[in-house]
Order: structure tokens, then sequence, then C-alpha cells
């Protein structure tokens, strides 16, 4: 879930560029560093949601007409995370490469999509709540650690294309995905473990081991090469007022396009349905399917991050902004951080309360999720603060950047 993002142009602003350009560089890092912070507060609400309601787990797309309306638009709040971070992981690509060679950003994002799959497969697989620590395991998620080092990898190689291809293939993917649909393969057909992987939520078998892919990769390529494709809006120096506008543009006009494409019923997602009240009837309209992400799905949602990109750097004097970037300065360090602590949480529960909702440890009501949730923030913000600092003094550290 971190991304690449350049810690290496501030220095090189530091040592050579004009004092205003050198503010103007720093605004713009802190406020993708800040909307990628808001972004993991809104992932540790659903991930607390997940630890105390592992027996009320929602549908995808969430089941309009049965899941309880809290509950429901508690788990939309976490449909931005996934989209934003992907785009962002692209972006700071982009702003890496401002000081490297692109030959020297491939190799980054090569090595570090490597780390984050076996991140992935080690250390982020044994700390959800229910996985025993076995070795090897008995079943492995493809979860968005996965999907994301699976972009960087994709993403070294499509960043050597013509800006304007990568725009085309970046579009191409996200906007005729769903074309792909309908195809849907079994375990006794050719191709199906490579389907799985690419577009076909499902199960592959290797050697014992049930691999669920949960997040198909293919959109999650298209989602990372349009990230990149936009970073020349960032360039060092650039007047922030024609960036803040082609965002604030862009963020509507995808939220516009997806109001309109998803009220004709027609395209890039499961269709929606008139409920038994209005209430169900939105519901049913922002039920959008994540794995894949459809394209209704990726629309509002980085939509929605262009516009708090926009806004994020119009006040990027708020005193909340650098608490917000700091928590997004160290991403993959919070994230497993998190999980491990959410783990740490429902194994005592269990221990004290036992099982209360057949074989796992839950609670009834939705307003312990959010109490845990904001005793959580400062549990996690000061060491990922720590880690955060830590990188930026400790330049020398050369895998601290791969953290």
């Amino acid at each position: 879930m971190n991304s690449v993002a350049g810690q290496a142009p501030p220095i090189g602003l530091r040592a050579a560029a004009p004092p205003i350009e050198a503010a103007k560089a720093r605004t713009r890092l802190i406020a993708i560093d800040a909307l990628r912070g808001l972004v993991m507060l809104f992932m540790l609400v659903d991930h607390v949601r997940e630890t105390w309601f592992l027996h009320l787990q929602v549908t995808d797309p969430v089941n309009a007409n049965t899941t309880d309306p809290g509950l429901f638009f508690t788990r939309l709040l976490s449909t931005f995370c996934a989209p934003t971070f992907v785009a962002l992981t692209g972006l700071s690509a982009w702003l890496y490469g401002q000081s490297h060679s692109k030959g020297q950003v491939s190799e980054f994002l090569f090595k570090r999509g490597l780390f984050l799959i076996v991140l992935e497969f080690t250390v982020v697989g044994y700390a959800w709540p229910t996985q025993a620590p076995a070795f090897p395991p008995t079943a492995i998620w493809l979860q968005v650690i996965w999907a994301i080092g699976i972009s960087m990898i994709a993403l070294a190689a499509l960043l050597h294309l013509p800006r304007p291809a990568q725009f085309a293939v970046g579009l191409a993917i996200v906007c005729l995905h769903n074309l792909l649909d309908p195809i849907r393969l079994t375990a006794d057909q050719p191709g199906y473990a490579i389907w799985a992987v690419l577009h076909q939520r499902s199960l592959i078998e290797v050697g014992g081991i049930a691999v669920k892919t949960t997040y198909p990769i293919l959109p999650w390529i298209g989602v990372i090469l349009l990230g990149y494709a936009c970073g020349p809006w960032f360039a060092r120096g650039s007047d922030p007022a024609p960036r803040i506008r082609r965002l604030t543009m862009l963020g509507l006009g995808m939220i516009a396009g997806f109001i309109a494409i998803r009220y004709l019923n027609v395209y890039g997602d499961k269709p929606w349905f008139v409920g038994e009240t209005p209430l169900r009837t939105v519901m049913s309209f922002l039920a959008l399917t994540k794995y894949p992400p459809s394209l209704l799905f990726l629309m509002p949602t980085i939509g929605t991050g262009c516009l708090l990109l926009a806004l994020f750097e119009r006040f990027e004097g708020s005193k909340l902004m650098p608490h917000l970037a700091l928590l997004g300065g160290a991403p993959m360090f919070y994230y497993v951080l998190h999980l491990y602590v959410l783990k740490a949480l429902y194994n005592v529960a269990l221990v004290l309360y036992g099982p209360t909702k057949g074989t796992v440890f839950g609670v009834d009501q939705l307003r312990w999720v959010w109490l845990w949730v904001v005793i959580l923030i400062p549990v996690l913000y000061f060491p990922t603060r720590w880690f955060a600092q830590l990188k930026q003094r400790r330049k020398d550290i050369w895998w601290l950047k791969y953290l």
C-alpha cells in the first residue's frame, strides 16, 4: 500500500531550486501524503468493522435489500481506499522519476512490487483475525497488497510507453474491462488460473493450498497507469492553480459521468433497482462491484479522490494537513501495524468472552466499531509518526523506502 512518494525530489529542491519552487513542491507532496493519510483512516474504519463483524460479512456488491443501512454506509466509506491508493502510487512513481531515469524507476517499481507480493504471502497473510500461524498456510488470500505489487511490476514496463499511449491503454482497461464480465472459466478449463488472477474472483488449488484471488488485477493496472500518466500535472515548480482546476473538473466530470451511466443501467456494473423505500433505492444505486472494481466503482471513488486532492492543495496551511501527511508518509508501516493491533484485540476479546457469534467473537451494535476507531487513531498515529520521521531523517538506510 505504500507508494514511491518522492523522497528524492524534495532533497534535490533543497539543494538547487529557488525557494518558491521548493515551497510549491512541498505543498504538492504534503497534499498527496495527506490524501493518502485520510484514506488510511477510512481503511481503519472498514477493518475494525471486519474485526468485530466477522459474523456479519457483507457481499460484493453489498446487498441493498438486506444489509443494515448503517453497516452499508460504513462499508461504503472504505470504497475510496484501494482506488485512491493505486492511483497515488502511479502518480508518486512519476514524481520519483523527476530525479531518476526511467530505467531506475522501472527497477525500483519491479523490486518494490516483488517485495509487496512476498509481504502479502507472509506478514500480511497471517495478520487477519481468523488466520492461524501455520506454515504452509491452508489458504492464501491475494488481496490489496498483492494487487498493488503486481500493478507496480506492470507499471515498470508500461511507463516506457509514450504518454498518449499510457492514457489510451489505461482508459481502455478501466472503461472496457467490464465487457469481459461474461467470460467465466471453470477449474477444468485452459487458462483458468491466469483468468482468475486477471479478472475473475475465484479459487485456485496450488499444492493443497487454496489461493483465493480476492483482488483480480487487470483493472488495477489501468488505474496505476492513469495515475502515472497524470504525473506531469504535478511537475516540479508548476503553478498549482491549473492543477487544482484540472483536478476539480476531472473529479466532477467522473462523478457526473457515474451518475449518468449508472442511471441508464446498461453498462459498468450490476443493475440497480427501485427498493421498498427511497433509502433502499439509493443503496442499490451505490452498491457497486469492488472485486474486480467495475468502471462504475472506479469513477466516483477516483473522482472524489481528485476533488479531495484539489481541496487539500487549496488548504495546505490547515493544522490537520501535516498530521494526515505523516500518516500517509509511512502507509506500509501503518498498514501492517493496524492489522496486528486488530488481530491482538480480537484474540484478547475471544479469550475473555469466547465465541459470541457462532465460532467467532462479534458485537451487535455498529457504535462499537466507531468507538474503537476513535480509540485506535492515536494508538496508531504516534508510532507511524515516529517511523515516517525516521524515513525522512535516515536517507542512508536504503531499505526504509520499501516500508
